[in-house]
């Protein structure tokens, strides 16, 4: 297989000339997004808003820089995001909506509308058959993402405490999710009720199609029948009030290769292109209303048709880094009853797993890890 390629520009920049906005519009050119037809089509740009309270997400002047590209090829862009299956500030679309505008992602200041993929309760969501997939063979992805001609990823590249990192594979297959979709790739199992915080509404129970939930008339709660339960999730975006949880979580191995297939599912089909960021290099996700100090000092601008070697040249260029003083990741280093391990990631986040997201994401298809590093 031919080594994709994929392109690089660091974040130096002298006086009076190219701004970083710039020089991401630049180095996206030569990576040739310009070859992608977007004339009068509708373009997903899928970024992350950040929690409210995080600092460390991408500020929305990446954002609009990828926005007017767009434009200026006819296309009509949208940024979006789909809606989180944990409480916080962005469970649905209208809370969702709400912490984007506080962290600066306005039509006003991105150029183009904002639009939870996945509606307002997180239930809009379409089945995307996954080719080649072991574990999933439908992938629940927000059907507005899916209703989009082309497909852009703009990721912040960032540790993470379970994935070992955050890059265009995660924030594609997990944030294009539906909140069914979510549980689906970190649960294996069928649901449980928390009886206090049931408010016996009856919404799950239109959600489901298969008889799983019982309502009690006597306690007024709602109930899962674990025999007809088939585990879909589908009740847990219909519950606003966090009510309904799954009983097992997924090993990282595991969810690692569920969310590569997701990836594939929103992928295959259109063209796409993908642009991660390696800047903030927080050691958890942005989905925390708290960022970390960065571990790993800003690198650089990355771009591609291939989102798989991507991440494999992310990764590369924050292995080949030093770690920073003051981090978590130099705290461990420097304790000496701290068990090393071979990489950054693991490192800052012990009980993360990486590797298998890429080997899976190779095996089934999704793209390359061999690669070419072009510098812009």
């Amino acid at each position: 297989m031919e080594k994709s390629k994929v392109y690089f520009t660091n974040f130096r920049t002298v006086a009076f000339g190219d701004s970083l906005t710039v020089k991401l519009q630049k180095m996206a050119k030569k990576a040739g997004i310009g070859d992608i037809d977007m004339d009068g089509k509708f373009v997903a740009i899928k970024m992350h808003f950040g929690e409210l309270g995080n600092i460390s997400y991408l500020r929305p002047n990446y954002a609009r820089a990828v926005v007017d590209l767009v434009k200026e090829l006819g296309g009509k862009p949208f940024l979006t995001d789909c809606n989180t299956m944990y409480p916080g500030s962005r469970k649905n679309a209208l809370e969702h909506l709400e912490c984007a505008w506080q962290n600066g992602f306005t039509p006003l200041t991105a150029g183009c509308p904002v639009i939870i993929g996945d509606g307002l309760k997180g239930t809009d969501d379409i089945g995307v058959p996954v080719e080649g997939g072991e574990y999933v063979k439908e992938a629940r992805i927000g059907r507005a993402v899916m209703d989009a001609d082309v497909f852009i990823s703009l990721t912040h590249f960032k540790g993470h405490e379970m994935t070992g990192f955050g890059g265009a594979i995660k924030n594609i297959g997990m944030g294009c999710g539906s909140r069914a979709g979510k549980t689906e790739q970190h649960s294996n199992g069928k649901p449980h009720i928390t009886p206090e915080l049931c408010r016996g509404c009856k919404k799950c129970q239109k959600e489901c199609a298969n008889g799983g939930l019982v309502f009690d008339e006597t306690t007024r709660k709602m109930q899962v029948d674990q025999d007809n339960c088939v585990g879909c999730s589908r009740c847990l975006g219909a519950c606003n009030f966090d009510a309904i949880a799954f009983n097992d979580s997924n090993a990282n191995s595991v969810l690692n290769c569920k969310m590569a297939e997701y990836t594939k599912a929103v992928v295959d089909g259109r063209p796409g292109f993908h642009i991660s960021l390696i800047v903030d290099v927080s050691p958890n996700c942005d989905c925390h209303g708290e960022n970390d100090a960065p571990i790993l000092p800003n690198i650089g601008m990355f771009a591609s048709f291939d989102p798989l070697a991507l991440d494999q040249a992310c990764v590369d260029a924050c292995l080949a880094a030093a770690p920073l003083p003051g981090s978590q990741l130099s705290d461990h280093l420097a304790d000496p009853h701290f068990h090393k391990h071979e990489d950054h990631f693991t490192n800052s986040a012990p009980e993360s797993e990486w590797k298998t997201c890429l080997e899976h994401a190779q095996k089934i298809g999704l793209g390359n890890r061999e690669y070419e590093l072009i510098r812009v």
